[in-house]
């Protein structure tokens, strides 16, 4: 199957067509004014409740009669590995689990075509309906649909089996990863119903309707909207389609409409129409997010009627996005600093099986620090995140599981491209999206087998998407000039100096620089970089621990941030560094730290409960919000008097007090304000620091206890 929109089959693309045809060119100047409200002919319906599940591989489940009165009652999202994915000892469940339902499909939907949809099953899904087998579906992370007309009968009873297994697999990425590989439906899952005529449903799983954008500025954008339909009735159609752009308000900013074209029986075709916004609203970050509606009307046209038979909203951000090897990334021409975060689909005691309400949980926490960008690591994440990346002006890397290790085979290669292309094709008119990544930390990093997979990836991304940023994540051990960092037309560089090896003072900045210099071209960014830290650990300016031991003092990590965020501040030709990681999450391999199963990197802990200290340095540093927080607040019980008062704010001064008692009045140029050698009394003491934002006055306190 060949990319998009760079070779396809062209049927036609002159703007206004439609309406100066059918309507006459004064109606078509005035519908062109009005407010708009897509049609919605299609339905969908939630499957989510119901189910009932068995965590093993059971004999017969997919027959429509099969007992399953002794499963457990489940909803999906679900995973089974939420609580032993995440105790330590790297022996969580990793096999087969069966989920049944019954269903009763609407009477109406007789004579509709149906969908269903998969929006995430780990890893490997084979699915049945009243007994039949509709396929198996390989990759954990992509949505994916069957067609199920004819197979699901309207108005009766029908049964869904689901066999899925998350047992090790070496011809599906991710061979391995450092993180728990849940297994489960653990995303929702939906039927849908469309017209005979329609827009595709079944190309990898996406929209149908992909958004190609040109020439942005603040003058004008070209939008090229590109529309894969398909007849499936028994007689050939006669279509028009009409591609619709509105603003927020509704009004209708741009529009195109195709002459008729016919679509034979059972085939589909391809409709590409070009349109221009005169003085677009630009998608500009989170300065200004602003999202047109993009709407495509499938009209048939047959024997002179003119029936609406199928439309497809998507959303369109409107951008230009580069990155250049001295001075970074640049959104609509002008200079932006990408600093953010790597997100990780997990929680404690939900794992995987996240809902809508925790998406939005996990964003509003990552608007809180500041953070303008995300890499969604290591694989696929669900629509909701980068729905809210949309709306909310974080810029994204997205990328596939291609993590650690590559298996020299047809079947793995064939995998991995199919994610990619699933990725790609499901995602690609969020404008959050800026890079595609094609892999993580593969340790054969000059290998045959990988150089050869990697470049085939970059080809696919070139022919499927060639307006974004491909990318990579180096592995820290791997030399700067590794082959596998060199497929991709940015970089970026995972680095721990001061964690897993080396110092944290200054040695980031040294390499970079010098890898600047001797390769001056190389667009560089960081993809990856952290410490651990657990919250009930705590010593006053503490060595670099041991990375896989149990002490993992929430100080040092603070100490890290502070070191590394200075570092990269001061490089501009970084075009982006990412904090590895947002939240603390399972990784059942993981002993260390005080808390086994669980990656303690996070600058939020696996539950969400707490934002540790290095948390505010970042909010300090990058929200506009008024931040003041005393550091080492959780140390509450000490043994020795002496200590340091730290508080990170972004005030010009911050005035301290001690039981009462002035420790005096700190400016800073850093959003660090520090009190040494403050003496402690025995029993309670309180220390409160106060600052004013704008004229308000803002107090923290804490209570540490000595003795």
């Amino acid at each position: 199957m060949t990319g998009f929109p760079t070779r396809r089959q062209v049927l036609s693309g002159t703007a206004g067509g439609l309406l100066a045809s059918s309507m006459g060119m004064s109606q078509a100047k005035s519908a062109y004014a009005a407010a708009y409200t897509a049609p919605n002919p299609r339905i969908r319906i939630d499957l989510n409740q119901g189910w009932r599940f068995v965590r093993a591989d059971v004999t017969g489940a997919e027959s429509p009669g099969f007992d399953d009165s002794g499963w457990t009652p489940v909803n999906t999202p679900h995973t089974w590995n939420a609580v032993d994915g995440a105790d330590g000892g790297n022996d969580y469940h990793r096999g087969a689990g069966w989920y049944r339902r019954h269903y009763t499909v609407p009477s109406e939907l007789a004579g509709k075509r149906l969908y269903l949809q998969f929006a995430g099953v780990n890893q490997v899904a084979d699915v049945w309906v009243n007994g039949r087998h509709l396929g198996q579906h390989k990759g954990g992370y992509s949505r994916f649909r069957f067609g199920v007309t004819g197979v699901l009968v309207p108005g009766g009873d029908n049964v869904i089996a689901v066999k899925v297994t998350n047992a090790r697999d070496t011809a599906i990425a991710p061979v391995n990863a450092d993180y728990t590989f849940e297994g489960g439906i653990y995303r929702n899952v939906s039927l849908w119903a469309t017209d005979v005529l329609h827009v595709r449903m079944e190309d990898y799983a996406g929209p149908g309707v992909y958004l190609r954008q040109s020439d942005v500025t603040a003058a004008s954008a070209t939008v090229t909207v590109t529309t894969k339909l398909w007849n499936d009735s028994d007689t050939t159609r006669s279509v028009v389609v009409r591609s619709v752009i509105a603003d927020k308000s509704g009004t209708v900013v741009a529009q195109a409409g195709s002459t008729a074209q016919t679509v034979a029986a059972a085939t589909g075709a391809e409709i590409r129409q070009t349109v221009t916004l005169d003085r677009p609203r630009l998608w500009n970050g989170i300065a200004d997010p602003y999202l047109y509606n993009a709407s495509v009307e499938v009209h048939d046209v047959t024997a002179g009627a003119d029936r609406i038979a199928d439309v497809v909203t998507e959303r369109l951000g409107l951008r230009s996005v580069a990155v250049d090897a001295d001075t970074g990334f640049h959104l609509n021409g002008s200079h932006l600093g990408l600093h953010g975060v790597n997100l990780h689909q997990e929680r404690a005691g939900k794992g995987w099986a996240i809902t809508d309400p925790e998406h939005i949980q996990d964003f509003d926490l990552i608007q809180e620090l500041g953070a303008n960008a995300i890499r969604m690591a290591h694989y696929q994440h669900d629509q909701k995140d980068y729905e809210l990346a949309d709306e909310r002006g974080l810029v994204v890397w997205a990328e596939i599981p291609l993590v650690n290790s590559v298996t020299d085979s047809t079947a793995f290669t064939a995998s991995t491209q199919n994610q990619l292309r699933e990725l790609i094709r499901q995602n690609h008119n969020h404008p959050s999206i800026v890079f595609w990544g094609i892999g993580n930390e593969l340790t054969d990093y000059n290998g045959t087998a990988t150089n050869t997979l990697l470049a085939s990836l970059a080809g696919i991304l070139e022919s499927e998407d060639p307006d974004r940023l491909s990318t990579y994540a180096v592995r820290s051990e791997d030399p700067d000039n590794a082959q596998a960092g060199l497929h991709t037309r940015v970089t970026g560089f995972n680095k721990y100096l001061g964690w897993y090896y080396g110092s944290k003072d200054g040695e980031l900045g040294a390499w970079a620089d010098n890898l600047h210099t001797n390769a001056p071209s190389r667009r560089i960014g960081i993809s990856e970089y952290g410490a651990g830290a657990n919250t009930t650990q705590h010593a006053l300016n503490p060595p670099r621990p041991e990375p896989g031991g149990s002490w993992h003092p929430e100080e040092y990590q603070a100490l890290f941030h502070e070191a590394y965020g200075k570092q990269l501040a001061a490089r501009p030709y970084i075009w982006g560094a990412f904090v590895w990681a947002m939240f603390d999450f399972a990784s059942d391999g993981r002993g260390e730290g005080g808390r086994p199963g669980i990656n303690d990197k996070g600058l939020v802990t696996h539950d969400r409960q707490i934002r540790k200290d290095a948390f505010y340095w970042y909010k300090a540093n990058w929200a506009s919000t008024p931040t003041l927080y005393i550091t080492s607040r959780r140390w509450t019980v000490r043994t020795d008097a002496t200590t340091e008062l730290k508080v990170y704010s972004n005030a010009d001064k911050v005035t301290a007090t001690l039981n009462g008692t002035s420790l005096g009045t700190l400016s800073s140029s850093d959003h660090i304000f520090r009190w040494a050698d403050v003496t402690l009394r025995p029993g309670q003491n309180t220390v409160t620091v106060t600052a004013t934002f704008d004229g308000s006055t803002y107090t923290d306190t804490v209570n540490w206890t000595l003795g």
